[in-house]
């Protein structure tokens, strides 16, 4: 991919500001993006919104400084393409690769390095946003830096302060393949002590790890997937091909040493091809509709939109119905519980909601971010679970998300928000600094032309 250029971005902003001025006065701001990686519905409207076309690339490279100036609407997949023919890669790849860098930092990103290097927003170096009031303000962290209050509160904040059109984010020179060992685990207590031991060594049975993350498959049966970055090549796995990468962590980590080799470009999109494992539900892991499936259309977003259609038509709703089946209630969370919590929330997991499998990413946050408040130096395990649950005429109220709510929080835990939240206003004031975020918004947004984080979130505007 062709770097975008410095002339080309600021005409890119231009746009942006003069579809701002073109919005009615008083009117709600947001973008004008079809395109989502977000998983809770919001209130349709035909209202003009912010021009971002333009600000999807990547403007420079600094190879020596292993930095670069992205735009904020750039995806990760895109940026991977401009970075990684320098041997330079992100610091934290999330795992889709349609998920934009700006997205990933005003939401909350996650991935396999994330136990060594936090999360997105904790490798960048200062960010350019458009602000609720029509302005751009470069933002950079304090406690002297410019716009520090803004800089602070924006991760976790999913646009209701602003819309981040350029970050500069620092780079982590990479090889080209990484090694993979998959370890089995027929115990939740052993598995949280050995991501508790690797996250503080940096190292298992005396090989560096430089990415972790793993899968619990079933009560019993766990596995960690441990990836040290290597230039000793072989023959590598495919991944994007016949094969499935989810189902290779159970074939490999139950026979012989659970060892694997994929390129740093294949890593990193390894969950991609099959949206993890969702891509089943649309058959496309049947061996017959995998070689008739077209390579280039297993990928994440496309699964999205075909899981759009149904949510359209109801179409599994539909099939429910006519089958007798209750009726289903969506549960696409990613949660974030202590480590020495984890066995405690699999168990409750297996009791009450009976989803399999999971993934588990192991995560340290650097230092504090308000609206996130995850304890600065901590280990935190990521648990991602993606489906639905048959649960009959309540399904609508949302049951078992909402008993996830509350469970993870009694165990000292937090909630990603990209997905359907049912808390009450008080309740999410106090876990996402409601009242340090709604004080940064009236100074950037004093007009309250951006949706609040409470709106968006839960009451879905």
């Amino acid at each position: 991919m062709s770097l975008r250029g410095w002339a080309a971005h600021d005409a890119a902003v231009e746009r942006l500001r003069s579809s701002y001025a073109a919005i009615p006065e008083g009117a709600p701001v947001r973008l004008a993006k079809r395109t989502s990686n977000l998983f809770r519905p919001r209130a349709a409207t035909s209202a003009p919104g912010l021009d971002v076309s333009g600000l999807d690339g990547v403007i420079s490279v600094d190879v020596l400084a292993r930095t670069a100036d992205v735009q904020g609407m750039c995806t990760y997949e895109h940026l991977v393409d401009a970075t990684l023919p320098h041997g330079l890669i992100p610091k934290v790849v999330p795992q889709l690769r349609t998920i934009t860098l700006g997205g990933a930092v005003t939401g909350l990103g996650i991935e396999s390095t994330s136990f060594r290097s936090g999360l997105p927003h904790e490798s960048v170096l200062e960010m350019d946003v458009f602000t609720g009031a029509g302005e751009v303000v470069t933002c950079r962290p304090g406690p002297d830096g410019e716009h520090a209050d803004l800089f602070d509160a924006f991760p976790n904040s999913y646009g209701s302060l602003g819309y981040a059109t350029r970050l500069r984010i620092e780079l982590e020179a990479v090889p080209a393949y990484v090694a993979l060992r998959h370890v089995r685990f027929d115990d939740a207590g052993l598995l949280a002590k050995s991501v508790a031991q690797i996250v503080g060594s940096g190292t298992y049975d005396g090989v560096r790890v430089d990415g972790l993350d793993g899968v619990a498959f079933a009560p019993g049966e766990y596995y960690l997937t441990l990836a040290t970055w290597t230039d000793d090549g072989g023959p590598t796995s495919d991944y994007a091909g016949q094969q499935v990468f989810y189902r290779s962590i159970q074939q490999r980590g139950s026979a012989g040493s659970g060892e694997d080799l994929l390129t740093m470009y294949d890593y990193l999109w390894r969950w991609d091809t099959d949206w993890f494992w969702c891509s089943g539900a649309f058959g496309a892991q049947h061996p017959v509709v995998r070689r008739l499936w077209p390579r280039r259309w297993r990928r994440s977003d496309v699964y999205h939109k075909l899981l759009g259609l149904d949510r359209r038509f109801s179409i599994a709703d539909r099939l429910d119905r006519r089958a007798g089946r209750p009726l289903r209630e969506r549960v696409i969370q990613d949660v974030e519980v202590p480590v020495d919590r984890l066995p405690d929330f699999l168990d409750w997991f297996d009791d009450e909601v009976g989803m399999r499998p999971v993934w588990l990413c192991p995560l340290v946050a650097k230092r504090a971010w308000p609206t996130y408040p995850l304890a600065p130096g901590e280990v935190y395990v990521n648990v991602g679970f993606w489906g639905t649950v048959h649960v009959g005429p309540e399904a609508p109220e949302g049951p078992r998300n909402r008993a996830i709510e509350r469970r993870v929080h009694e165990l000292g835990g937090h909630k990603s928000l990209y997905s359907e939240a049912f808390y009450d206003q008080q309740t999410f004031d106090r876990l996402y600094d409601g009242d340090n975020l709604a004080t940064v918004k009236g100074r950037y947004d004093p007009q309250d032309r951006l949706t609040s984080l409470y709106d968006k979130a839960v009451k879905k505007r």
